[in-house]
């Protein structure tokens, strides 16, 4: 049989006797507080409630994390590009010491006014703010696109018509100096010492700037830019 120096044996048994928080230094590996994500949580989601013009409340559960290694460099973020909702997961991330990821449940509600029609809205009528009615609530909850400041709806047109306490979208509205589908348009092309007109069908809208496709009068299809609610300028 062999047999081992007894300060062999001492320092294997040593080895074996150490806890499992323990470093071979002696010293414990500090575990993660849940209250420090559930900080950096809160105010990641305040943060990103600033794009909506409200005052936002963070309720944030307690994240299970005791079990991981104190982290150093916390990273949080949404997960696959989510956006903001009333209940919802937050992913948090440790870049430093050692990599771990987890998933945090939290509440956020923001609270403002958004825009509902007073009256049945027709389509091609220019809305004024004697259209509007503000209404308070949860901003989250109404339907994306909703109108949050009159400025995004007054002076433009609606496309299609909106029932009476409808919600303003503002993808209902158009630019008063747009082009819609199907409208007759004046065609312009310039060249170096001629400017050429005509007419034409939009076959799409769009606002000033954008590029849309016009069937001429002589059946020919042109592509331009628009320039006013009534202008195509051809593309030579």
């Amino acid at each position: 049989m062999l047999k081992f120096p007894a300060t062999i044996s001492l320092l294997a048994a040593s080895l074996f006797a150490w806890p499992a928080s323990a470093s071979p230094s002696g010293a414990a590996i500090a575990s993660q507080d849940p209250a420090i994500v559930a900080a950096k949580v809160e105010n990641f989601l305040a943060r990103q409630a600033r794009s909506y013009p409200g005052s936002s409340r963070v309720t944030v559960n307690m994240p299970g994390v005791a079990n991981q290694p104190a982290c150093k460099q916390l990273h949080v973020y949404l997960p696959n590009g989510q956006r903001l909702q009333s209940r919802m997961t937050v992913g948090v991330r440790c870049m430093a010491p050692v990599e771990w990821n987890t998933r945090v449940q939290a509440n956020l509600n923001i609270q403002g006014y958004y825009y509902v029609a007073n009256h049945t809205i027709q389509p091609g009528h220019t809305l004024s703010l004697s259209d509007l009615t503000g209404r308070e609530g949860d901003l989250l909850s109404v339907a994306r696109g909703v109108v949050f400041d009159p400025s995004q709806a007054v002076g433009y047109v609606a496309k299609y018509r909106i029932s009476a306490g409808g919600v303003i979208k503002s993808s209902a509205l158009r630019d008063p100096d747009s082009i819609a589908r199907g409208q007759q348009v004046r065609t312009e092309a310039r060249g170096v010492g001629f400017v050429a007109t005509g007419e034409g069908k939009a076959l799409e809208g769009g606002a000033p700037g954008a590029q849309i496709q016009v069937k001429s009068s002589s059946g020919q299809i042109v592509s331009g830019t628009v320039l006013n609610s009534n202008t195509v300028q051809v593309i030579m």
